[in-house]
């Protein structure tokens, strides 16, 4: 007997837009399906910062779970989210097309300051929220004498707080805002930031042996971002790094050639150490793994040790 694809979501207004997003495309293909919800750890606890609850997937593992338990056939996932090794017995089924990957500065409404101007000042001191410690070390290196706030919760709360608070700003992922149609006006485009490894594409994951499910779910497969993400996968995978960890990296193809761009910062972002490379896209596959193994060996290394250790 047919059954339609159960599509495991968190409760977020973003997890399940692209939740039902993909249930669309599925529909477009003729394959029927229907949303289901988890609730994940990392919604529950809205004040640790991500970095510090030490854990590999917050937001994935709870959906994984009920993937090996057969509560649900798929789950779908931002896929910067995702620990660069998957649980057993799960594997990637598709990547869709990848959206926006910028981080944007969101200026708060009420401040009467001009953000925009003190931006390009050495000296202002301005105070700007983000959960993310990759963000934090980016904007470090930048603006030494800034202050960074902790924020957690979904885009809706992150928002409000950020109108509630004293900040002049918060740093978001641009897709996510687009995705539920909540990007304010005030925004600054952070085109110095390199974003998380995989930011802007959304992946779809199922059972290892499900292969029924996997060819349904191949149809969805965008095969330059499934390219891309993976080598910045593979980037973040070798220098040992994880979501919590103040690691970048970016590959965009043009034409035949893929341009690769990555970088590690210390935690307190006074330290930087950055890679490109540019190769035809044919000979690319492997070049996260060989840019990360390139970077390590120029000071790359002692960085990566300084943090690793801070965090044990």
């Amino acid at each position: 007997m047919y059954h339609p694809l159960k599509i495991g979501t968190r409760e977020s207004q973003l997890a399940v837009w692209q939740a039902t997003f993909v249930k669309e495309l599925l529909k477009e293909n003729g394959i029927d399906s229907e949303l289901i919800f988890i609730k994940s750890e990392g919604d529950i606890d809205l004040k640790t910062p991500l970095y510090e609850m030490g854990v590999q997937g917050i937001f994935t593992k709870t959906l994984d779970a009920a993937l090996l338990n057969n509560k649900i056939d798929i789950a779908v996932h931002s896929m910067k989210d995702v620990p660069t090794q998957l649980a057993n017995g799960i594997i990637q089924a598709a990547v869709l097309k990848r959206g926006n990957y910028k981080d944007i500065l969101v200026k708060r409404e009420k401040s009467d300051m001009n953000v925009d101007k003190l931006l390009t000042s050495h000296i202002s001191r301005l105070t700007i929220a983000t959960s993310s410690i990759r963000r934090k070390a980016q904007w470090l290196h930048r603006f030494p004498n800034h202050t960074i706030e902790n924020l957690r919760g979904n885009v809706n709360t992150r928002l409000k707080k950020l109108e509630e608070s004293n900040w002049h700003g918060a740093i978001f992922a641009a897709a996510g805002l687009e995705r539920i149609h909540l990007l304010p006006e005030n925004t600054i485009d952070l085109d110095w930031m390199l974003p998380a490894p995989s930011q802007g594409a959304i992946v779809v994951v199922c059972r290892q042996e499900d292969n029924e499910t996997k060819e349904k779910c191949l149809l969805l497969n965008d095969e330059v971002t499934a390219l891309c993400t993976k080598i910045e996968k593979d980037f973040l995978r070798t220098l040992l790094g994880g979501c919590s960890t103040p690691i970048s990296a970016l590959a965009e193809i043009e034409k035949d050639e893929l341009f690769f761009r990555g970088n590690i910062l210390s935690l307190d972002g006074r330290q930087k150490k950055e890679i490109e490379k540019i190769l035809p896209v044919d000979l690319a596959e492997n070049i996260g793994k060989d840019a990360a193994l390139e970077l390590l060996q120029k000071g790359g290394q002692e960085i990566a040790d300084s943090f690793r250790y801070a965090t044990k």
